[in-house]
């Protein structure tokens, strides 16, 4: 399929040589650049924007793919759509679709559909092309639309794209697509705009939808933002950056009813793993540092948001696919989850009774998943529960059951509960309370 362009001459230069002028405008290629997972760019006309886009994308270390994610404005199509094969034309040339990246996505998502009528005449994902590129003539693209929906189709869709990223070993950037405040003014967008990019900084996905929701805060950027976090907290972020915010108002003068625009760069460091989140990176760095020495290392000195939390966690060792320790708390018993990792890395290692401890020669088989739980809340029986979202715990006096959620073979409730007696010498019949948790995987 060839998409043509549909918003040349309105929210760009249909002209090769005037486009090509405006972008060298905005692009600033002596720019440093950042090992970015991702960044947030505006889509509106460039004479509103393009300024903020331009300084975004400037700031990125180019990959060979990017994953384009923008919110609907047609209500067309299929609502998470995925456009699997095909080009894009703009006035600067063709793009290619990322096939394998794309069908990748489609496979491993729930929601994520093949679709190319919600591509037909949506401008998201068009806009962000001609800054590609100018920059990287040959990029390919997975186009992405989302319809409005909940943060968890947002957030399963993240996790679909991080796996897909991982699986294939491909090296890719994920673009956000989106404006923020649209039509309020100048003052009252800017506070509720930064409210947003607070939560972003903090690589917080569910902060940011209690302040889309409780402000409330009139941005399209909201569905492809998050699902940007919940891949770049999988893929290694290590921190993010505001590179600049502009209103509307900046270019026309008309400050009463605005719409906001900010360029954010999520970003990793150098040192990083690739592939791998920096809380999972702790958990095999913890084991290897004590298999190898018998100490027990110091936290990192900059610790990314989630690690500064208190939380329950559960470190899982796998080897060569095979379960080779787990240990986990069920609530806090450190001062922040950096330090939990590393109590329950080393445990998970060497005293899971289920397992000999690691060996040194065994360390180049391993892989760390690191869960960490919400709080427990109690319910009132297992309709309460699903296998696939919510962990559980099967408490009867001083002894408890926890199983974790989304474990491969565990389809049902009854089933999780079942092991869980298992696990806490709980006899069948026996009354119980039951609570149920989630978790943030990092892998």
């Amino acid at each position: 399929m060839i998409r043509n362009p549909t918003v040349a001459g309105y929210f760009y230069p249909a002209s090769s040589a005037e486009l090509k002028s405006m972008l060298a405008r905005y692009i600033d290629k002596n720019a440093p650049k950042e090992e970015a997972v991702g960044l947030l760019m505006p889509h509106a006309g460039y004479q509103y924007s393009g300024e903020v886009a331009g300084a975004a994308i400037s700031r990125v270390k180019f990959k060979d793919t990017f994953i384009i994610i923008g919110p609907s404005h047609s209500g067309l199509g299929k609502p998470f759509s995925v456009m699997p094969e095909g080009t894009w034309k703009t006035p600067l040339g063709e793009v290619k679709v990322d096939e394998e990246l794309a069908r990748k996505i489609i496979s491993l998502s729930r929601y994520a559909k093949e679709d190319y009528r919600a591509h037909e005449n949506e401008h998201a994902v068009e806009v962000q092309i001609p800054f590609l590129q100018y920059i990287k003539p040959d990029v390919k693209i997975v186009p992405i639309i989302l319809l409005g929906n909940g943060a968890e189709y947002y957030k399963e869709i993240g996790h679909a794209i991080a796996r897909s990223i991982k699986e294939l070993k491909r090296e890719a950037v994920i673009l956000a697509s989106g404006d923020m405040t649209h039509y309020e003014p100048h003052k009252a967008a800017q506070k509720k705009d930064m409210a947003a990019v607070e939560a972003m900084l903090a690589l917080d996905e569910d902060e940011l939808t209690r302040r889309y929701e409780s402000l409330p805060i009139s941005m399209c950027a909201y569905g492809p933002v998050v699902t940007l976090i919940t891949a770049a907290k999988e893929l290694g972020v290590t921190g993010a950056e505001l590179v600049k915010y502009m209103t509307s108002g900046d270019t026309t003068g008309d400050y009463d009813a605005v719409v906001g625009y900010a360029g954010v760069i999520f970003k990793k460091s150098a040192e990083s793993q690739p592939g791998m989140s920096p809380i999972a990176a702790l958990a095999k760095e913890t084991v290897e540092t004590y298999v190898k020495t018998g100490k027990k290392p110091s936290p990192p000195k900059q610790l990314t948001p989630e690690m500064k939390e208190k939380a329950g966690v559960f470190v899982s060792i796998h080897k060569l696919g095979d379960l080779r320790g787990c240990i986990g708390t069920f609530e806090p018993q450190e001062k922040n989850v950096a330090e939990e990792i590393i109590t329950n890395a080393i445990s998970s290692a060497t005293r899971d009774p289920r397992f000999s401890p690691v060996e040194e020669e065994e360390l180049k088989d391993l892989d760390y998943s690191v869960d960490v739980l919400t709080t427990p809340e109690p319910i009132e029986d297992e309709s309460q529960l699903d296998p696939k979202k919510y962990g559980v715990i099967v408490e009867a006096g001083w002894r408890k059951g926890l199983l974790l959620p989304d474990l491969e073979g565990v389809d049902t409730a009854d089933y999780q509960i079942d092991i869980c007696r298992q696990k806490g010498g709980i006899s069948p019949n026996e009354p119980v309370q039951l609570y149920r948790f989630e978790v943030k995987r990092y892998k």
